[in-house]
């Protein structure tokens, strides 16, 4: 005899509800009898989908999109090996494929494209240096457009401190230039294998952002393509609400081309560590630290939440030498000597957590060297920072699937925030690290709106990056998502931001800003791009 479903708990056609409470217990089939292959509601009880990779497009008018953007001169390459170059980003959970690529040469260009893509409704995708977490440069079919082939630094103006450059360039290649002249960025994301514009689609933070702010901030003008194909330079004084919507705008409301940004002279910094067994007495020193606006550079880097690290560096002497007579003093972290003998003592008197013992000795024998690196340290000042923590990042964090889940919060909630967000990933994870900054506000700015930059922060922002240490494989791709969604709802339950809130995390945006917000932005959004083409999975 079959065995008959209809005497499951929920009836026929009913929805189980996703109250986070105990699955209903289902009547064993008879014996020898195998239940047919469902799937149901109840299949997922329990485990609700906040969102996964969008529907891949179509295509049914790929054909003469691409023969009319050939017939203009501009190269689409079709073939499998480019695509299958872009079928996941940095945080190798999201995956998709585009019909086909163009590598970005020019302004024109890229206005030649969007034009065709809103005649013949097309959606593309932009990308710099893939850095994504959530699948934000992930194309599910449509066009990549690969900004990386405008990689230029047009000029470097010394007299008003400004730079130049092409979007599609990577920090560590401006970073470059601009050292041969002795100048320097002012403020860049901490990983330098991101694109410029990518990173002023998002907002860059680095551990100088207390000091200067986001790297949005730095930007004085730029040269937007518009969903609609037009090309236009606006600033600071000039098409400001095309300026201020395309910054921290997540690609929604244009294509930056180029750009122009404050720069500064360079000069090595020199930096200090103290160290904390408790990680609430780390975060509420990180915000005496930043209140007294004598540090350089600040952040917490942790190794778990037994080993916390409070680092903060000067590019002046006399800056450093207040901040030893003046603050230092306020602080409660330790000297490495005093943190070793408190470590020392507790795991004596916790014998069975030696492992963790073990497991914090090998990891600082290993980071902590990166930060002394004598090719790049030199008369114990950092002369070149950009190298050291991008090759820390990569070395100790990079893996195929980058997990950083983040919380972006106001000062007032900035430690509870991080409490609770620090048990959901030491439930899910054995060993990982927490990587928290400031960001200093500039006042009144629009673009702060919809954001990683919470509307209730005044003064500073601050933020705190959850990162699980891991083998590629090590887990499935639903514990991983299921780790990011705890952290995603500790910041929709404190009212937070998040510094990544697009692609496969873009069920959270109306929680997060409500509905109000984000239907403002979203009339915005048609106004400016009629056809809904440009970055269509991210954020609308």
């Amino acid at each position: 005899m079959p065995y008959d479903t209809s005497k499951s708990v929920l009836p026929r056609g009913a929805t189980a509800r996703h109250d986070g409470g105990p699955a209903p217990e289902m009547p064993p089939p008879p014996r020898g009898v195998i239940p047919p292959e469902t799937v149901s509601p109840e299949a997922m009880f329990g485990i609700p989908r906040v969102q996964t990779n969008p529907s891949r497009w179509s295509g049914e008018t790929w054909k003469p999109f691409v023969e009319e953007l050939r017939d203009g001169g501009v190269d689409v390459r079709e073939d499998r090996a480019t695509k299958a170059m872009f079928v996941t980003d940095a945080g190798g959970l999201s995956f998709g494929a585009p019909h086909g690529v163009v590598i970005a040469r020019s302004a024109l260009q890229v206005a030649t494209v969007l034009r065709a893509a809103q005649r013949f409704r097309v959606p593309v995708t932009t990308r710099g240096g893939g850095l994504t977490t959530e699948g934000e440069s992930v194309a599910f079919g449509g066009l990549q457009l690969d900004m990386t082939g405008m990689s230029k630094v047009r000029w470097v103006d010394r007299d008003r401190m400004l730079a130049r450059v092409e979007a599609g360039i990577f920090w560590h290649s401006m970073a470059e230039v601009l050292r041969r002249q002795g100048l320097d960025y002012i403020s860049a994301p901490l990983n330098f294998t991101s694109s410029v514009g990518g990173t002023l689609a998002v907002g860059g933070i680095d551990v100088n952002a207390c000091k200067w702010g986001a790297s949005a901030d730095q930007c004085v003008a730029m040269e937007v393509v518009t969903p609609t194909g037009q090309v236009v330079e606006c600033s600071e004084t000039a098409n400001t609400e095309l300026f201020d919507r395309v910054l921290l705008g997540y690609g929604q409301f244009g294509v930056v081309t180029e750009a122009t940004m404050r720069i500064r002279p360079y000069t090595p910094c020199r930096m200090h560590h103290i160290f904390y067994d408790d990680l609430k007495a780390a975060m509420e020193d990180l915000i005496v630290v930043v209140r007294s606006e004598s540090t350089d550079y600040s952040g917490i880097l942790t190794m778990n939440d037994r080993a916390n690290n409070l680092l903060f560096a000067f590019d002046s002497e006399d800056r450093e030498k207040a901040f030893f007579a003046n603050v230092r003093p306020k602080l409660k972290g330790l000297t490495e000597g005093q943190f070793a003998m408190r470590a020392a003592r507790y795991y004596a008197l916790h014998p069975w957590k030696i492992g963790e013992a073990l497991w914090l000795w090998r990891r600082k024998r290993t980071l902590m060297p990166e930060f002394e690196r004598p090719e790049h340290v030199r008369g114990g000042k950092m002369d070149d920072r950009t190298v050291v923590f991008s090759r820390a990042v990569w070395r100790h964090w990079g893996n195929r699937s980058m997990v950083i889940p983040d919380l972006a919060t106001s000062e007032s909630k900035f430690i509870e925030s991080v409490l609770r967000g620090n048990k959901v990933i030491r439930k899910y994870f054995p060993h990982y690290t927490l990587y928290c900054v400031a960001i200093r506000l500039q006042p009144n700015r629009e673009r702060y709106e919809m954001s990683c930059i919470p509307g209730d922060a005044t003064g500073w922002a601050y933020g705190c990056e959850f990162e699980p240490i891991f083998r590629a494989g090590e887990y499935s791709r639903d514990t991983l998502q299921s780790f990011k969604n705890e952290i995603y709802d500790v910041g929709v339950k404190m009212g937070t931001s998040y510094y990544r809130f697009g692609g496969s995390m873009k069920g959270y945006i109306r929680r997060a800003f409500g509905d109000a917000m984000v239907d403002r932005h979203l009339a915005m959004k048609r106004a400016a791009d009629p056809a809904m083409i440009l970055n269509p999975d991210v954020v609308f």
